[in-house]
Formats: structure tokens, sequence, C-alpha cells
């Protein structure tokens, strides 16, 4: 979509953990000079620099820019056909960044899981980056890649399989091991900030189609679940996933950029399974409980301000040995209108919030720059499915530790 530029990623963001992580991961699996050329940029040279040292390459190009001068991202995007952004929260820090890109034909690509803030970057770049060229792709990291390429390989398979659809597909996490994010955290606080302050923030949050396009932000889906259930389907007792609120918004916007594949009255939710029997039930409300006290409290209160001093922040995160003993693993179910069912699994190989994270997003980086022609041939701001497809699918599979199979 744009002429061939001098990098083909620049990894915006290199000094902080999940940045460092990704230039990490492309130096091991791509090297600097081969298929992939790529760059670190970031506001302090000095930062840069260590980084650079600490990955035992000094070859590693390094680029100055600032989240908040135009002329300095200007020129940064104009050297690469693809920006890889680990910088939030990003309604903080994400607004001059994707503006630039639009303007330059520049593809890109983060972690953002801000509904809020995604929604205003439709409103404001969507037309603009169709016209422009330029493929803007939010939430491509644990949100919301495993929910939106998951359900994209389920309703694949379906239609190669039985010739149909599934009318209802259901994400349930079985199992995951890794810390909670710090950036995760601060973007969680920063969105419900902006609600408490602004009723049409709030509105549009609890909206459970908030992310589709203007004119069609309605279907038959409902609000996510808040309580515990049993989920007959699968045999077992789920609670609400603390992700579903930017997952599910994503997948029904993947659907509605499709125009609506799979029909009218699709329906997609999320939950997290605590278990079978009373113990299943039981763990459920402690979740719930557990969840409850992350939620609770406005933004700017004393249980607030003490909660923040027990959870891990913005460019902190775990050890590689931690990160190599992290996993997830989700169950989805897909349901055909007569109601049989076909189940897939999806795993990682990593914690979800750094190490799989890390290779998620740098994988997806490196599908807009190299894969143009086996993605798809539209732009605008875009989900991980819409925007790479297959082509994604392979590189996950291929390198970054996920897979995905028919159970």
């Amino acid at each position: 979509m744009n002429k061939k530029r001098e990098f083909d990623v620049i990894i915006w963001g290199a000094t902080g953990f999940t940045g460092r992580l990704v230039a990490e991961y492309y130096l091991k699996q791509y090297g600097l000079n081969g298929e992939l050329k790529w760059a670190m940029a970031g506001r302090s040279q000095a930062k840069l620099e260590q980084v650079r040292s600490s990955l035992g390459d000094e070859n590693i190009p390094l680029i100055l820019a600032d989240s908040h001068d135009k002329d300095s991202l200007e020129s940064l995007v104009k050297r690469t056909s693809v920006i890889c952004t680990t910088v939030g929260p990003y309604a903080k820090y994400g607004n001059e960044l994707v503006a630039a890109c639009v303007e330059n034909s520049t593809d890109y690509c983060d972690l953002a899981g801000e509904t809020q803030w995604i929604r205003r970057m439709i409103d404001q770049h969507h037309e603009a980056a169709q016209k422009s060229g330029s493929r803007i792709v939010h939430c491509c990291g644990f949100d919301s890649i495993p929910s939106d390429m998951g359900t994209y390989y389920l309703q694949r398979e379906a239609k190669e399989k039985f010739g149909e659809y599934c009318q209802h597909v259901k994400m349930r996490l079985k199992s995951a091991k890794g810390g909670f994010s710090g950036g995760t955290f601060a973007s969680m606080n920063n969105v419900m900030a902006e609600a408490s302050k602004d009723p049409a923030v709030a509105k549009n949050l609890f909206n459970p189609y908030g992310l589709n396009p203007k004119g069609e932000q309605f279907g038959p889906d409902k609000a996510d679940l808040k309580s515990v259930k049993y989920d007959a389907d699968i045999g077992a007792w789920v609670m609400p996933f603390i992700m579903a609120a930017i997952n599910t918004r994503v997948v029904r916007r993947s659907h509605a950029l499709n125009g609506y594949l799979y029909g009218k009255d699709f329906r997609y939710d999320e939950s997290m399974i605590s278990g079978e029997n009373l113990s299943g039930r039981l763990k459920g409300y402690t979740g719930l409980v557990v969840l409850g006290a992350l939620m609770a409290g406005k933004p700017d209160s004393l249980y607030k301000k003490l909660l923040n001093k027990f959870m891990p922040s913005p460019g902190e995160g775990p050890s590689i040995t931690e990160r190599e003993a992290g996993f997830f693993n989700f169950t989805v179910i897909g349901k055909f209108k007569d109601g049989e069912i076909m189940t897939v699994k999806i795993t990682g190989d990593r914690d979800p919030g750094y190490g799989s994270t890390s290779k998620m997003l740098g994988e997806s980086a490196v599908c807009l720059a190299l894969d143009k022609k086996a993605t798809a041939k539209i732009a605008g701001v875009l989900t991980p499915s819409t925007a790479m497809g297959d082509a994604l699918l392979n590189r996950l599979e291929a390198n970054a530790g996920l897979s995905f199979s028919v159970k």
C-alpha cells in the first residue's frame, strides 16, 4: 500500500518492557539484515542505547521522536512501512501517531484495549485511512487476537467442513498462567476515568456494538456476563472475563466490516471457565469478588490509590523464567442453527500479557509489512482478522507459539 521505505517496521516504545520484548523477538527471529528491516524508536537516546546494549547488537538503528511532537512523528512514520507501538495508555499517547500514519499512508498496529479511544480513532480516521491506503490495526495482543483470529478460524473451518457458518460463537478461557499487565491496568484506569467524566464515553463502553460502523451499532448480543452461570455446552460454570469488554467489540466490528458474513443474527460472547460441580461454582464467585475489587472505586478515590500501590506499573513485567512458564488455553464453541456444535482449541506458549503478546504484536507488524499480497485489499481502521486473515494465522502458528485446532 505504500512505496518501499527505509524500514519495514519501526518499534515505537522500544524502551518500555513490552517494546523491548518485541525488539528481542525480532533480533532472535529475523536478525537485522534479513528479510525484515527494522529499527527501534523512542524519545530518549540514552534509554534506547541501553536497550540496544542489553540486546547485544550495536547495529540496531535508533530513531528519536516524541508522542506529542508532530514534526518528529511525521519524520518517523515516513521512514517505515509499519509502526508497531507499545506506548500506552493510547488515549494519552496515541492520537498524534495515528494521525501521522494516516496522513502518510503508513500502516500501524498496537496493543490498545481502550474502547473509548478506538471509537475516536474510527470516527476521526477510518474514511481518511481508506483514502490514503493506511491500515490502522488496534488490539494486536492478548486482547484481541485469540478472540478475533479464533472466531475467524472457527468460522473458516465451519464453512469448509459443513458448508455453513456458526450462528453463535462462545469463547471460553479455560486456563492461563501469567502476571497481570501493568500497562493493561493503567489503560483500564484511564478508561474508567474518562467514563466517569463523560456520559457519552460511558454509554459507548456499555454498548455491545460500540465499535461497529456508524449507524450499525446494534444487534442481538446483550451486555457481557456479570455473574456466575452454568454453561451446558461445556458442562462447567463460567464467570466474567475482564478482557471481554474489548474482545467482544472487536469480533463484532470484524463481522460488520466483513458485511455480516455470518448473518445479522450472529451472536458472540466470552467468559472464563471456573470449573465443574460445586467447587467450580464457588471458584466463580471468588473470581467475581476479585474482579469487583479491581473495578471498584472512583479513579481518584483513596481506595483506587491504595490498589494502585499493589498493582504492577507500566514498564514492569515478569522475569524470563516466569514468561516462559506462562501459557493460555481457550475453548471456542461454535453453534450452528440446528443446534449442532463444533469446538476449537486455541493455545499460547508464553504468559498472555507479555511473552505471548509481544510475539503476537511483532508478527502482526511483520504481516502488515511483508505479506501485502496475501492480506486483504482494504484500508481503514481495521481489526486483525479483517486486515490480515489467513496470512496472520499462518505467522502466529509458525512463529508466535499459538495453535488453532478443531477438537
